[in-house]
Parts: C-alpha cells; sequence; structure tokens
C-alpha cells in the first residue's frame, strides 16, 4: 500500500494492511491494529452467535455484533490520521513561543487519545458479548467466541494504553480512569467466556 492516506485501510487487500503495519511509516500503528483485531473479533462474534440455533438471544448477539463491527471499521483510519496530528504537532518549530508549541502540543495530545478511548469502548463490548455467547451459545464453537473475547480484551488494553500516553501531562483527566475501568471490565468477560470463574 502506498503512503495515500486517501486510501481507506478498508479498501486494501489483508497483505496490503500487512505491509503497511509492517512498514517504516508512523501509521497505522498500534491503536490502528488495536482497532482491526476489535473488528475481526466483533466479526467472529457474528459468526459464532449464527450458529447458536438453540439460543433465543441469538439474532441478537448477531445485530450486536455487526454493529460493533461497523462500529471499529473506520477506528482504524480516524487513529491513523491523529497519531500523523500528533506528530506534525510535534515537528512545529522550537523558536516557536514556548508556551503556545507546548498547548498546542497538549491540544493535539488530548484529542488524539479520544479516538483510542473509543477503540477501548468498543473492544470492551466486543468482549462482553463475545463472553456471553461463549456462555448461552452453540457450545461447539464456545472457543471461537472465547477467542474474540480474549483478542477484544487485549485491543481493549492496547487502546487504553495509548490513552494513558496521550494524556500523560494531565493525571486528571476523567478518561484515563475511563480507560482503565474499560480495560477490567473486558478482562472480566474474557475471563467468564473461558469459563473462569463459573
Amino acid at each position: 500500500m502506498e503512503e495515500n492516506r486517501a486510501v481507506a485501510f478498508t479498501d486494501v487487500s489483508l497483505e496490503e494492511l500487512l505491509d503497511a503495519i509492517a512498514a517504516e511509516t508512523p501509521a497505522p500503528g498500534g491503536g490502528s491494529v488495536a482497532a482491526f483485531v476489535t473488528e475481526m473479533a466483533a466479526s467472529l462474534v457474528a459468526k459464532t452467535a449464527r450458529f447458536a440455533h438453540d439460543w433465543d438471544g441469538a439474532a441478537g448477539a448477531v445485530a450486536q455484533a455487526e454493529t460493533l463491527r461497523h462500529r471499529a471499521a473506520p477506528l482504524a483510519d480516524e487513529d491513523a490520521v491523529a497519531y500523523e496530528n500528533v506528530l506534525t504537532a510535534l515537528r512545529m518549530p522550537s523558536a516557536l513561543e514556548p508556551e503556545v508549541r507546548n498547548t498546542l502540543i497538549g491540544e493535539t495530545l488530548s484529542r488524539a487519545a479520544d479516538v483510542p478511548l473509543e477503540i477501548a469502548e468498543t473492544a470492551a463490548d466486543v468482549a462482553e458479548l463475545a463472553a456471553e455467547v461463549a456462555a448461552s451459545g452453540n457450545p461447539s464453537l464456545r472457543g471461537d467466541a472465547a477467542a474474540a473475547s480474549l483478542l477484544s480484551a487485549a485491543a481493549t488494553r492496547v487502546a487504553a494504553n495509548l490513552v494513558d500516553i496521550n494524556l500523560a501531562t494531565t493525571e486528571d483527566d476523567r478518561r484515563l480512569g475511563r480507560a482503565r475501568a474499560l480495560v477490567a471490565s473486558a478482562d472480566r468477560a474474557a475471563k467468564r467466556a473461558l469459563g473462569e470463574g463459573e
């Protein structure tokens, strides 16, 4: 894939996407990959729910999984743009008035925390839904539902870590606590999906 941000990650083949991730370019990075993983995990939840023919909640779970999948889809591109904006801000001339430069960088980092937080929220929702499908769906596909929950929990942790990094200079920002709570929630869901603590 060329270094052309006009091309959405959703418009390239898997091989091109993997090449873009592996390339010596700033993006896509960890946030975008967390969004991709979230989208894949939601797809896996939809698949496992479709096989839950004896579960009354299967159709609703499929609909939720598809909604989450579509919610995650644009977040990889949004994260890449947010990260590129941070890099642009960090490259501002050091001759710029220090207070102005630091304010602009701080504001850009704050805005850049919003996308990973949305990724973490979506991933945590997928982890929770996957745990529900693991418990109530087709027992033959419990492993796939558990995989979706584990992948989503990992994506939640990755995205929350990026929120922490982006807000490192603002300890009192409520988004930090929200991100940490999402990690805890996704971790609990993944344990339930694995049958731990039942």
